[in-house]
C-alpha cells in the first residue's frame, strides 16, 4: 500500500525532522513552526466555536434522485439517494430504512466514511454485519463529502463544491442528517449516533461537538490533533515540497501550507484552520464517545488517539460515557481490532429500539 510505505518513511525520518524544525529557517520555508504548532489558546477555541455557531445549515432543494430495494446485512430495506443544497452547492447522500418500520421507532445512525475516494453503498455491509441483530433498529445515513462521488451498483452521483476535508465535511453530514429527520417518518432524531472511520472518525466527533442531537459517537482510527508531532512532521515535509500522499493532505498543502509559506495567509489564520479540524480539543464536550485505534496503524499513527485520550482524561471523562480501546498490532482496519465490532454494537444500545436498550 502506497500510503503505508509513505507513513513508515515519515516515521523513520521523525528524529531528523524534530531536530531540524525547531524554528523558522530555509527548511521550514520561513514559517515559525514552534508558533504554528503551539497548543491552541482559549481565545482560539472560542473563535472556532463562534464560527461554527454562525454557520446556517439549512436544508434546501431536497430531491430524491433514486430508490432501490437492498439488503442491510440480512435485513430487507429501502435505499434512497437524496440530494439537497448546502452552502449553495448540491450534495448527495444515502438513506437506508428497514422495511416495515413504524413512525418514530428507529434510531438514526450516520456512517462517516474514510479516505478521499467518495462513498459506495457497498461499504454499509460491514456496518450491518457489525450491528448484527440490531441492523433493523436504525435508519442508516451516509454522506458523500463535497466534490466526491456516491456510488451504488452501476450508478454514480457527484456532490458539487470544493473539497474541505474535516471542516465542511461536517456541514455536509449535518445537513444530510436534517434531510433524514425531515423526510424519513421512521426516524427518531432524539436517538442519533455516528460511526466514523479514519477521516470520518474526526468528522463524526466534530459533528457531535456541533450538534447535541448526536448522542453517541464511535471513532475508529481517525486524526484528532493537527497540532501534534505527526502533523508537524507532515507539514515540514510539505514545506520542503516533499508532501506525502496522504488523505486530505493535498487540500491542506494547496489551501493552507503553501499559502502560509508564501505569506498569503497569516499564521493566526492558519492555526484556526488547523483547529477547526482538531476534534481532540473539543471532544470532552461529546456526550458519549468510544474510540478504537491499533498500535501498528500505518496511516494514522496511534499518537493521534493518545492526543485525544489525554484531553478526555484531563477533562475527567471516564466510563461509561467515554471508552478508549487500544489494540496491540492492530492496523487501519476494524477487522484487525478484535472485539471492536462487538463493542460498537453494545455502545449503540442506547439509541437502538427501546426494547433492546442496555
Amino acid at each position: 500500500m502506497r500510503q503505508a510505505s509513505v507513513l513508515r518513511w515519515i516515521c523513520a525520518l521523525a528524529p531528523l525532522l524534530a531536530a531540524c524544525s525547531d524554528s523558522a529557517g530555509p527548511d521550514s520555508g520561513g514559517v515559525d513552526l514552534d508558533a504554528l504548532f503551539a497548543r491552541p489558546t482559549g481565545g482560539e477555541l472560542a473563535a472556532v466555536r463562534a464560527d461554527w455557531s454562525q454557520r446556517r445549515i439549512a436544508v434546501q432543494g431536497v430531491r430524491e434522485e433514486f430508490a432501490d430495494a437492498i439488503l442491510l446485512g440480512l435485513v430487507p430495506a429501502r435505499l434512497r439517494v437524496v440530494s439537497h443544497v448546502v452552502d449553495g452547492v448540491r450534495h448527495h447522500g444515502a438513506i437506508v430504512t428497514p422495511n416495515g418500520a413504524a413512525r418514530g421507532t428507529l434510531g438514526v445512525l450516520l456512517y462517516a466514511h474514510g479516505g478521499d475516494s467518495g462513498f459506495s453503498v457497498d461499504e454499509l455491509s460491514l456496518l450491518a454485519a457489525g450491528l448484527g441483530d440490531r441492523a433493523d433498529d436504525f435508519v442508516v445515513v451516509a454522506p458523500s463529502y463535497r466534490s466526491e462521488t456516491l456510488r451504488h451498483a452501476s450508478r454514480t452521483w457527484r456532490s458539487e463544491g470544493e473539497p474541505s476535508p474535516w471542516d465542511r465535511d461536517v456541514d455536509d453530514a449535518l445537513a444530510l442528517l436534517r434531510v433524514a429527520f425531515q423526510t424519513e417518518p421512521a426516524a427518531d432524531s432524539m436517538r442519533t449516533g455516528v460511526v466514523g472511520l479514519s477521516r470520518g472518525g474526526n468528522v463524526g466527533m466534530l459533528m457531535a461537538v456541533r450538534d447535541p442531537r448526536v448522542s453517541v459517537t464511535i471513532e475508529f482510527f481517525g486524526p484528532t490533533d493537527f497540532f501534534g508531532d505527526f502533523a508537524r512532521e507532515v507539514f515540514t515535509l510539505a514545506l520542503r515540497d516533499r508532501a506525502p500522499d496522504l488523505p486530505g493532505l493535498g487540500y491542506l498543502n494547496t489551501r493552507l501550507i503553501q499559502p502560509l509559506r508564501r505569506g498569503e495567509i497569516t499564521l493566526a489564520a492558519a492555526r484556526l484552520e488547523m483547529l477547526r479540524r482538531s476534534a481532540a480539543y473539543f471532544a470532552p464536550g461529546i456526550a458519549r464517545l468510544q474510540v478504537h485505534h491499533g498500535t501498528a496503524d500505518p496511516i494514522v499513527p496511534v499518537s493521534q488517539a493518545h492526543s485525544l485520550d489525554r484531553e478526555m482524561r484531563a477533562a475527567g471523562r471516564a466510563p461509561p460515557t467515554y471508552a478508549f480501546y487500544l489494540y496491540n498490532g492492530g492496523d487501519h482496519n476494524p477487522l484487525t481490532l478484535p472485539g471492536s465490532i462487538e463493542r460498537t454494537a453494545a455502545f449503540l444500545g442506547v439509541i437502538a429500539r427501546p426494547s433492546l436498550d442496555n
